[in-house]
């Protein structure tokens, strides 16, 4: 089965992290992490979407439940704490939590245990 067939509510507290140009995405390279960002908010809206309707289940990964998929296109890309450069990313996750709150995110590939 694809898709979440259930009730699950945006959790807007971890959008802007996912978003460029914004002091969360600033403050994540600050401290030497890197930040994966979607090209814009449309582009994070349609993914999540996307996801909901026909990802993946991968699994209950540290906690969330996960479901993923693959884009054709880039959707979004890593963004290294380093030397500022950038990576594309084609796979979309989204993680929900135990109150069954969600949020999307570009990845690489899927998360693993």
């Amino acid at each position: 089965m694809s898709g979440i067939d259930r009730e699950i509510v945006l959790d807007s507290r971890h959008i802007a992290k996912h978003l460029p140009d914004t002091p969360q995405v600033q403050r994540l390279l600050k401290r030497g992490r890197s930040a994966h960002v979607f090209k814009d908010q449309a582009t994070m809206e349609r993914v999540a979407q996307a996801i909901i309707e026909g990802g993946e289940f991968i699994g209950i990964i540290r906690g969330y439940e996960r479901y993923g998929l693959f884009f054709a296109d880039a959707i979004g890309y890593r963004i290294s704490p380093t030397d500022g450069s950038s990576t594309f990313l084609f796979y979309g996750e989204v993680k929900i939590d135990a109150e069954n709150r969600y949020h999307v995110i570009p990845r690489t590939r899927p998360s693993q245990a």
